[in-house]
């Protein structure tokens, strides 16, 4: 039985070719390894909107996801992760992109998981960014296997992204360009604080056709850059050494973190005058039953004095009369 090439991109040219899977060596071809890469067109975004985990997607047939397999492990840590945490989870960019796409049943958004091909993939050799995000996909079989597994979601990730760190830092533009364009995801981001480990302080690559391209970067005020996710429909910003996302429909940051304080300063200041309004009314209202007592004691004693009144009048004409 003849084995189904992979797409693998030449580090020399950048470009995309097939070659035969290593473990075709070893004589015996799992049954779930002989379903092939599908091959990519021009990538674009997915609809965020759509109901996943069919049959078949436009890149081929989905492996069934097996229950009783195995979950990928943890990839190793490395002695700097502190700057991967500081850029996208201390500074909330993973919150806020979550909170802006908005379709958590059928957005993968992860990080520090392995991306497999296959669910019987080898540990060696595959990569594990510091994000990955996919449209149309399905979250909890990302959960399950621990690993963005290609052959199961029916779909490479749309959207990787590094952040520089000094022991990764030359693998990440070396090596895993080739890596990632060889199993078919559209974008790959890179992200450095100070521009020292990657050589530029924000990068990106589009895979078009059967070749990475670089994205275009611009410069703007202040010494800031910015350049255009189409896989995410966002412009990312390397902004005094923090990441941002703008909207380019509107401009402005999908969120951020004074964005969030001044949204819950505002629901703060809400509650405050609800609670305002209604001890007010709670005030007018006992206010009102204070009166409605003292009204109803004035009556009472009122009816008092004039049965008093009368009694005597009536005493006084008895005794009148006798």
């Amino acid at each position: 039985m003849s084995i189904p090439a992979y797409r693998s991109l030449d580090s020399a040219t950048c470009r995309v070719k097939d070659r035969q899977p290593h473990w075709t060596q070893s004589g015996t071809v799992p049954g779930a390894l002989l379903r092939a890469l599908p091959r990519l067109s021009e990538p674009t975004r997915f609809d965020m909107n759509t109901t996943p985990h069919g049959n078949a997607t436009p890149h081929g047939p989905v492996e069934p996801d097996i229950g009783h397999l195995k979950s990928f492990p943890d990839p190793p840590r490395n002695p700097d992760e502190w700057t991967w945490f500081r850029v996208l989870a201390l500074s909330g960019v993973s919150y806020f992109l979550s909170w802006h796409f908005g379709t958590p049943e059928t957005t993968v958004m992860n990080g520090k998981v392995y991306i497999a091909p296959h669910s019987l993939s080898e540990i060696k050799g595959l990569r594990a960014p510091d994000m990955l995000i996919a449209f149309n996909a399905d979250p909890d079989a990302c959960a399950r296997r621990n690993a963005y597994v290609i052959s199961e979601q029916g779909k490479p990730p749309d959207f990787v992204l590094e952040v520089a760190s000094l022991s990764t830092g030359r693998i990440d533009v070396r090596d895993k360009p080739a890596d990632y364009a060889a199993l078919g995801i559209p974008e790959y981001w890179r992200f450095d604080e100070t521009g020292e480990s990657y050589g530029a302080r924000l990068a990106g690559d589009r895979l078009v056709g059967d070749r990475y391209e670089p994205i275009a970067i611009a410069k703007l005020p202040k010494g800031n850059l910015e350049g255009y996710s189409k896989a995410l429909g966002l412009k990312l910003r390397w902004e005094k050494g923090q990441l941002k996302c703008y909207d380019p429909t509107t401009t402005k940051p999908i969120m951020d973190l004074p964005e969030m304080q001044r949204i819950a300063e505002k629901e703060r200041q809400g509650r405050l005058e609800e609670q305002k309004a209604r001890m007010e009314a709670e005030r007018r209202v006992e206010e009102a039953e204070r009166r409605e007592e003292t009204e109803r004691q004035a009556r009472l004693n009122a009816e008092c004095i004039a049965a008093e009144r009368i009694r005597e009048l009536e005493a006084k004409l008895h005794r009148h009369a006798s």
